[in-house]
């Protein structure tokens, strides 16, 4: 399937009382999509199952963050993450994430869970500057390991100045 790769600009919404639910297989492949992420992404279930969950990746979502993401779930955490996406034909929404690892019962991981809602404006207000910073680190250095490698770093060290760790300013914001 080939993509278009513009953006709009545009950002899109979803209600308070919905929940975007996806599961994908230990290689990030979406296995459930459910109404509410196909409506919102513009994808059709034939469209997104199968398909790597990068499929909406937002260029200015930065990658540092689903390093952190992706390092937590492969431990076995929870985690609880701010995400812009992108939709099907080049227009953005953002979640306020939660993703936990799918175990089976021998404690392997088996796949992946999330659960996204529609996050408050006063968390985007603290959110979008910070990603904004550590995507022009990003985008000085050409490979995403080389991106993420330059912007962890300054994610640390602003949540050691703001005196929190990354859990903490996510429940900080979610309660705002």
């Amino acid at each position: 399937m080939s993509r278009d790769y513009s953006l709009t600009g545009v950002e899109r919404f979803f209600e308070q009382d919905e929940i975007i639910v996806s599961k994908t297989d230990l290689k990030g492949r979406i296995t459930y999509a459910n109404q509410v992420f196909q409506n919102i992404a513009d994808y059709t279930e034939a469209e997104l199952l199968g398909r790597a969950h990068s499929i909406v990746r937002h260029p200015d979502m930065p990658r540092s963050v689903f390093k952190f993401l992706w390092d937590r779930i492969q431990a076995k955490h929870e985690v609880f993450a701010y995400v812009v996406n992108r939709c099907k034909h080049g227009d953005h929404y953002w979640v306020f994430a939660h993703v936990t690892p799918t175990l089976n019962e021998r404690g392997q991981i088996t796949g992946y869970h999330s659960n996204r809602r529609v996050p408050t404006q006063q968390a985007l207000s603290v959110i979008k500057p910070l990603y904004k910073e550590l995507i022009d680190i990003e985008r000085r250095y050409r490979t995403p390991r080389e991106q993420w490698e330059a912007s962890l770093p300054v994610l640390v060290k602003k949540l050691e100045s703001m005196d929190t760790t990354y859990d903490e300013l996510m429940f900080q914001l979610c309660a705002a």
